[in-house]
């Protein structure tokens, strides 16, 4: 009699959901026309996001948006 060795499957780790309703709790978020797109653990990281998008799409208004300080600082 052979026995069948049992397969398992790696479920993926669960995914952080932004919801679009609720402002972030944690971090920098880069701020699209007054939607939260991209969050970040950095300013610095989050500037350069929203400066390359600056750059390619200069009719943007783009803010980086401080979770712990809950202020908005627009990104010339």
């Amino acid at each position: 009699m052979m026995k069948k060795t049992l397969l398992t499957i790696d479920e993926p780790e669960p995914r952080k959901v932004m919801r679009a309703d609720r402002p972030p709790t944690e971090g920098f978020v880069t701020v699209v026309d007054g939607h939260f797109k991209s969050e970040f653990d950095t300013v610095e990281a989050a500037e350069t996001a929203g400066r390359k998008l600056k750059t390619a799409y200069p009719m943007l208004q783009i803010e980086i948006y401080d979770a712990a300080n809950k202020a908005r600082t627009l990104l010339s």
